[in-house]
């Protein structure tokens, strides 16, 4: 069975791919052709199909034939709302397109969302569940909720599946990498409380979930939160950056949420001069500023599906492979 996996050359998309391809399945990879292709190159069973999630041609072609779609591509920093909408709402309609194209072969086509769509905890860190009213705070997630809706509407026509992870950290994450950059240098700005509480899933663990929802016969159109069932608070997640780079960040600074917004104004300045995606900016601080607890319950045992990796051990492991590619 072939499956078309798109964001194959990000973080999360290169962990299905490389786990898709060590289980002897062909794969074939959605990637652009500015992308940085040698980890992919280096595996077997891969093969290279060269388009944009915004290319509807591209995306038809890459679909052609195959019997599944893991659509993991999408933008976690865009230069406005358009582009957000862009990537992550019109290309998946366009990758929903290409898989009504081979419905009378597909097997199943799943979504990788987020939590964003679903929207944060409330103030006392209550996980949120499937089935609450989905309140996103952010342009991302309000793109990534329309997706979630335009993949709802052919769970007639097809068997979809909706992924709503948290934060998902792990080897081979650009983003995360701050933070640890951050405690590394000992200088470490706080955002939340210490006591701000979220939940996690590291990069591999999240992959073999994406997979595992190819394979599972669950309704078309469910649609399941997932983390590694052991929310964090921002206090233990300082600690365990701290104890795996066995240093301390010796100088916490508390920011108040007005200097955080000013922050995120000179951010947006840089990025429009720049014409760069930022990713502080102050529609994010609607997001930094909540808690991010939710319950994967239904996914462990609707999937049979378990993670492998609690986050202690996850940030020793991410640790570990930073140290080792230079990145830290």
């Amino acid at each position: 069975m072939t499956v078309l996996v798109t964001g194959a050359s990000g973080f999360l998309g290169s962990h299905i791919v490389e786990q898709l391809a060590q289980s002897g399945r062909p794969v074939r990879a959605l990637v652009r052709k500015t992308s940085n292709t040698k980890f992919l190159e280096s595996l077997e069973n891969v093969e290279l199909a060269y388009g944009s999630v915004d290319d509807q041609e591209s995306v038809l072609a890459a679909a052609d034939g195959v019997e599944a779609i893991i659509h993991a591509a999408g933008l976690v920093k865009a230069r406005g709302p358009a582009e957000f909408w862009s990537i992550n709402t019109e290309g998946t309609q366009n990758m929903l397109t290409a898989a009504l194209r081979q419905k009378d072969r597909l097997k199943r086509f799943v979504l990788v969302s987020s939590q964003a769509a679903g929207g944060p905890s409330d103030a006392s860190g209550t996980p949120v569940r499937v089935g609450q009213e989905t309140v996103p705070v952010t342009n991302y997630g309000r793109s990534k909720l329309a997706a979630e809706q335009a993949t709802l509407a052919l769970q007639g026509e097809l068997p979809v599946t909706i992924l709503r992870p948290p934060a998902i950290y792990g080897p081979r994450d650009r983003e995360i990498l701050i933070f640890f950059k951050s405690v590394a240098k000992g200088v470490l700005p706080l955002t939340n409380p210490l006591s701000a509480k979220y939940s996690m899933i590291y990069g591999p663990d999240c992959a073999s979930a994406c997979i595992r929802a190819v394979d599972a016969d669950v309704p078309s159109g469910s649609t399941f939160y997932l983390d590694d069932g052991e929310p964090v608070t921002f206090e233990e997640m300082i600690h365990a950056v701290e104890q795996a780079l066995g240093t301390r960040a010796w100088m916490r600074l508390p920011l108040p949420r007005p200097v955080v917004r000013t922050a995120a104004l000179f951010s947006e300045l840089y990025g429009k001069v720049t014409n760069q995606a930022v990713m502080l900016t102050r529609d994010k601080c609607n997001e930094l500023f909540n808690q991010w607890v939710c319950d994967g319950n239904s996914v462990r045992e609707k999937l049979s599906w378990q993670p492998t990796v609690q986050f202690f051990e996850g940030v020793k492991l991410t640790a570990a492979w930073y140290k080792q590619a230079g990145w830290l």
